[in-house]
Order: C-alpha cells, then sequence, then structure tokens
C-alpha cells in the first residue's frame, strides 16, 4: 500500500506576499511608460512620476522581501525552497538596479531619464515581470502538487 502525503501548502503569509509584490511591478512597469512620455515630451512632470514611482517600488517591494523571507523561514518543506531562490535572487536584483536607477533619477532635467534612466527602467520592468511570473508559476505548481 502506498504513503501518499499531503501536499504542502503556501504558508499563511503567502496572501500579503502576493498582495505586496504587485505593487512593485505597477509601480516599476509604470516607471517605464513615464520614462517613455518624458523622453518624448520633455515635461519634468513625467520624470518626477518616475521618481515617485521608482520609490513606491522600492518600498513595497522592500515589504514583499520582508514577507517572503518570513515566509521562507517558516516553511517546513524544503524542497519547496529550491526554486524560490531564482525568485529571491532574481527580485534582490530588481531591487538593486531600481535603487541605482532611482539614483539616475535624482539627477537634473533630460539626463535624469535619457538614456541611462529609461534603459535601467526598461531592463526592471522585463526583470520584475519575468521574475515574478517564475514566482507564480511555482506557486501554482506547488498547489497542484507538482512542486
Amino acid at each position: 500500500m502506498a504513503t501518499t502525503f499531503p501536499r504542502p501548502l503556501p504558508s499563511a503569509t503567502h496572501p500579503l506576499h502576493v498582495l505586496l509584490g504587485a505593487y512593485p511591478i505597477a509601480c516599476f512597469s509604470g516607471a517605464f511608460l513615464t520614462d517613455i512620455v518624458y523622453m518624448n515630451t520633455a515635461v519634468m512632470m513625467w520624470a518626477n512620476f518616475s521618481v515617485w514611482l521608482i520609490t513606491a517600488g522600492l518600498v513595497m517591494g522592500g515589504a514583499a522581501a520582508v514577507v517572503g523571507i518570513v515566509e521562507a523561514l517558516v516553511s517546513k518543506n524544503g524542497r519547496t525552497l529550491r526554486p524560490g531562490w531564482v525568485h529571491s535572487i532574481g527580485n534582490a536584483l530588481v531591487l538593486g538596479l531600481s535603487l541605482w536607477n532611482a539614483f539616475v533619477h535624482s539627477r537634473d532635467a533630460w539626463t535624469s531619464v535619457v538614456p541611462t534612466g529609461i534603459i535601467l527602467s526598461g531592463i526592471v520592468t522585463v526583470l520584475v515581470i519575468v521574475i515574478n511570473w517564475l514566482g507564480t508559476t511555482h506557486t501554482m505548481r506547488q498547489l497542484a502538487g507538482d512542486a
């Protein structure tokens, strides 16, 4: 007779982690869009929007990271943590690049966005979407019992 074990479910903090993780995706993507608008119009308001979006993304990303770390420490199943490292390291890279981007955006006028700021915003946008897609895929597999 085969013994079946219950599949591991995400911890009680996982919904909070998902909720907080949505904000950096929206903020960093929004910053990329406002950078594009600024590059096409040269209206400083759009560069200011970018700075605020990047800052909000960093704050909420930090909060999501803290909840994610707590969730990983509380997890009792080490096998489900391995794929989470890609998600964790990728998001640490996203936050590091975004911090650099915030400093680039603190420059004056045109050089705050063009060319370094918009390139960093584009890279961060692609990375945050791909990395969080991988994290969500891992969670869905875990819920389905494939992890």
